[in-house]
């Protein structure tokens, strides 16, 4: 029983895993240890905010903490649509889809940007250097997708009259090769059998997702609640570099000359109010007039 828990552990981290970095199945990351994956998703989960100190101290060789591992899938769930991101990452496309490049701000010197304090010294023809070599890049990047365009152009014109759906009028890409490639084509229908399995998934999710909610409040009702973090304990947050100190304490010093600034200036104008509105019949003079005149009503009245 104690091995199929930690069978089951190790599931728990491979999902958190999954979940914390969505990669093709292909990627190299996808293969690492248990040990290397456990201590990710500690550092992934403790810089999104995870609350509880109990997962950064359970054991990275998957043999227990399956209550820990579910809070913490359980925390993700609840904070936004993992199973649609997942989806989102893991489609096919079938259609002609062109990611627009809107690097505009490489492409010319533009104004300077916002001055901060570098660590040791700077070569500026190091910075000049890398700085071509950024934007030598970016028209790189823009003359693949120019060209990318015209070949997708290209196959559009060639194709007209060519789709069953008369509003489309041209084949895609992916139609293309499957009349190129037969043997793709049956790979792509494989594909989509794996996307549609996904997808059948997610909607057997939804519909047994709040079984699920009712399941994991008693599993946190049988957790003890967590003491305050003592002196012997590490705290985990999120790692700040020693210089951004130092960057916070000139943004509040910034502040506080603005303000002193939005004072003096506040004075001023309310100075030259004051004098305007004592011009206009608002001074000393203006008092005693009213207050006559005040008396003079009260006397006619009386």
């Amino acid at each position: 029983m104690s091995g199929q828990r930690g069978d089951w552990t190790s599931a728990l981290w491979q999902l958190l895993f999954r979940v914390l970095s969505p990669l093709p199945a292909g990627n190299a990351l996808a293969s690492l240890a248990l040990e290397v994956q456990a201590r990710l998703v500690k550092s992934a989960l403790c810089s999104q905010g995870y609350p509880r100190l109990a997962l950064a101290q359970l054991p990275e060789d998957g043999s227990q903490g399956s209550r820990e591992l579910l809070l913490a899938l359980s925390w993700l769930l609840a904070r936004g649509p993992v199973p649609e991101q997942m989806l989102a990452q893991a489609r096919v496309p079938l259609g002609d889809e062109m990611t627009v490049c809107q690097c505009e701000a490489l492409a010319s010197p533009g104004p300077p940007a916002p001055h901060m304090e570098a660590e040791g010294p700077v070569d500026v023809r190091h910075v000049q250097w890398l700085m071509g070599k950024l934007r030598f890049r970016w028209r790189q990047l823009v003359s693949s997708q120019q060209e990318q365009c015209a070949l997708l152009s290209k196959i559009h014109l060639y194709t007209r009259g060519c789709h069953s759906d008369q509003s489309l009028s041209h084949l895609s890409v992916t139609e293309a090769e499957m009349l190129r490639d037969p043997e793709g084509g049956q790979q792509l229908l494989r594909t989509l059998e794996r996307e549609n399995q996904r997808l059948e998934a997610v909607l057997a999710w939804r519909r047994s997702e709040l079984v699920f909610w009712r399941w994991m409040d008693t599993v946190l009702g049988t957790c003890a609640p967590e003491v305050p973090a003592a002196a012997s304990q590490p705290t985990f947050l999120p790692w700040v570099p020693e210089r951004g100190g130092g960057e916070l304490d000139l943004v509040v010093r910034e502040l506080q000359a603005l303000e002193e600034e939005l004072r003096e200036a506040a004075e001023r104008r309310r100075a030259a109010w004051e004098a305007k509105a004592g011009g206009c019949g608002r001074g000393p003079e203006w008092s005693a007039a009213r207050r006559a005149s005040r008396e003079a009503v009260e006397k006619e009245l009386g």
